[in-house]
């Protein structure tokens, strides 16, 4: 026979509906006999109660059973009924007496017992609950249950001795039982005794010798008090009782992991992961346990075939499509990635993470075509999700539609709580730089000073805003503090160095300016930005190097900037700005 082991709550609930039906007809059967008027009125305060109780009406039941109790004083279940009363109504000492009054009326009664452990085990007395719990055990020989609620207070009273012995009673009632050989087990480890834990781990194997689950247990055990010799025979053994097992395959991968043999744990990890007997979804779970314990190197060289593998086990699964098309967007094959993403959207249209990757995608490839179209789309079905208006407002400002960009993204600005900082931030940002663009000035400077309100350390929105004002002209004081400041923040970076460079050009600082602006682009080996040089190249002009300033302004050019005043600068070896 196989016990479900009870909690300790759900005895004390019995209890309560055992009492109202066994007692409660037992008022009843005594109530219908006593005529005279006394027993008259404790009859109609009886009913009264028991229709306040049922109409939720805590306060007027317990008036009227206090009453019950001050007419009929050796009725215990009026006692009873005002202690579960007072213990709903969270007035645990007005609980606990009447309970106690109940139980010095009829000591027995399994029920109040029941409910009076139940109560001192919710106040934390746990040794005095499983005391109670103990004494209905010892009289209820035939029930398992009642030796599994004291054996559970015990056991959180620390008297681990004692819940072992009522353990033992209630394997003795329930036969042999794996949730108490189980529990057993957790006792054994908080009393230290390894052996013991282990010597019931094995009994689990002997009862059921192809429950990968035992072996894992008995393998953790060894592993956690550091045996491994002993995990390993317990996994090979485990590999000869049940072959093929997934639990086991990912064991052994664990024990190899741990030992440093990255072989083996390789060769499991995959038999486990690839293991038929599982569903898409733990395979999944398998595979990103894997994944993390590689090198950011593999990840991708043996994720990608590996996930290929699973696809061809479940080939329409949404999930397994999705989780595809983004380790080929980490490996930079976003046109794949893309093509994943849709296939996994086919099967399950319903996966916003799935769409939002999509948007994502053809935001990185400024795909802007694209990116307006399926965001249009993801808005019918998501209307209320903000990144999606914020990515639909990008497309339109990469394609020129400024009005509609902006309109996007106030819209997603709206819809974000003000303790998403990190988006709103990003949103003012880029909002700021769709003014600036159609140079609505005013509008930039404070959609930028909104996103520094919300991130005053944000590096990139510092040097933004910065490097607009100084292309302005503008307020190059509070320019050149912020271009600082994202320089303290992240020192040596080269489009920072360059927007510094850049507003001391604006402020007549010609030096300082080719210091910072040279640091900028030299730092990648000439491979920085063809605006750079661009600047660098006016800075050599009004430092009166013209032979420097003309070879900068055609590395520009060779970089692919398309400014007309770059060509002009070029053919005429002039400054234009």
């Amino acid at each position: 026979m196989r016990l479900k082991f009870l909690l300790y709550t759900v005895l004390p609930l019995l209890a309560a509906i055992a009492a109202n039906n066994v007692y409660g007809q037992e008022v009843l059967d005594t109530l219908a006999h006593r005529t005279d008027v006394k027993s008259v009125k404790v009859n109609e305060l009886y009913f009264e109660a028991q229709k306040a109780k049922q109409h939720n009406d805590t306060k007027g039941a317990i008036d009227l059973f206090e009453q019950f109790t001050v007419l009929d004083p050796n009725n215990a279940v009026g006692y009873y009924e005002l202690s579960v009363l007072y213990d709903e109504a969270r007035k645990t000492d007005k609980a606990e007496a009447n309970i106690k009054k109940a139980i010095a009326l009829s000591k027995d009664n399994k029920w109040y017992n029941i409910n009076y452990s139940a109560l001192l085990a919710r106040q934390g007395k746990f040794l005095e609950a499983a005391d109670v719990a103990a004494r209905v055990a010892d009289k209820e020989n035939g029930d398992a249950n009642y030796a599994m609620q004291a054996s559970s207070y015990y056991e959180r009273a620390k008297k681990y001795s004692e819940a072992l012995i009522y353990l033992d009673k209630a394997l003795v009632l329930s036969g042999s039982d794996d949730d108490i050989l189980m529990q057993k087990v957790s006792i054994y480890l908080e009393m230290d005794k390894v052996d013991k834990a282990t010597d019931v781990a094995r009994q689990l194997i002997s009862q059921d010798a192809r429950n990968s689950k035992y072996y894992k247990l008995l393998g953790d055990l060894y592993e956690n008090n550091k045996m491994p010799e002993k995990v390993l025979e317990v996994y090979k053994d485990a590999e000869k009782a049940i072959p093929g097992d997934p639990v086991i395959e990912m064991g052994l991968s664990e024990y190899y992991l741990k030992t440093g043999d990255s072989l083996n744990f390789r060769a499991y990890a995959k038999k486990g992961i690839l293991n038929p007997k599982l569903d898409a979804t733990t395979q999944i779970q398998l595979f990103y346990i894997y994944i993390q314990n590689l090198s950011d190197a593999a990840q991708n060289t043996e994720g990608i075939p590996l996930l290929l593998q699973l696809i061809d086990q479940h080939p329409g699964d949404a999930q397994l499509l999705g989780t595809y098309g983004d380790f080929l967007a980490s490996d930079q094959q976003i046109d794949k990635a893309i093509v994943e993403y849709k296939k996994s959207l086919a099967v399950k249209a319903s996966n916003f993470e799935i769409w939002n990757r999509l948007l994502n995608a053809y935001a990185y490839q400024n795909a802007t075509d694209s990116l307006i179209k399926y965001s249009e789309k993801v808005l019918r079905l998501f209307p209320n999700q903000a990144i999606v208006h914020y990515y639909n407002g990008l497309g339109h400002y990469n394609k020129k539609e400024y009005p509609a960009a902006i309109s996007a993204i106030n819209r997603a600005i709206d819809m974000i709580p003000d303790s998403d900082t990190k988006k709103l931030t990003d949103f003012y940002s880029m909002l700021g730089e769709v003014y600036n663009t159609t140079k609505q000035y005013q509008l930039s400077d404070n959609s930028f000073d909104k996103a520094l309100e919300k991130e005053p350390k944000n590096a990139t929105v510092l040097n933004n805003y910065s490097y607009f004002l100084s292309e302005r002209g503008e307020k190059l004081d509070k320019a050149r503090m912020m271009s600082e400041k994202s320089l303290q923040l992240r020192p040596n970076e080269t489009t920072f160095l360059d927007t510094y460079g850049w507003i001391l050009y604006k402020m007549g600082d010609y030096e300082k300016a080719r210091e910072n602006i040279e640091r900028a682009a030299n730092a990648n080996d000439r491979k920085a930005d063809g605006t750079i040089y661009d600047h660098l190249g006016d800075v050599y002009y009004k430092l009166k190097d013209k032979a420097k300033a003309l070879q900068n302004w055609k590395i520009a050019k060779e970089k692919g900037v398309a400014d007309p005043r770059l060509d002009k600068k070029i053919s005429e070896e002039k400054l234009y700005e």
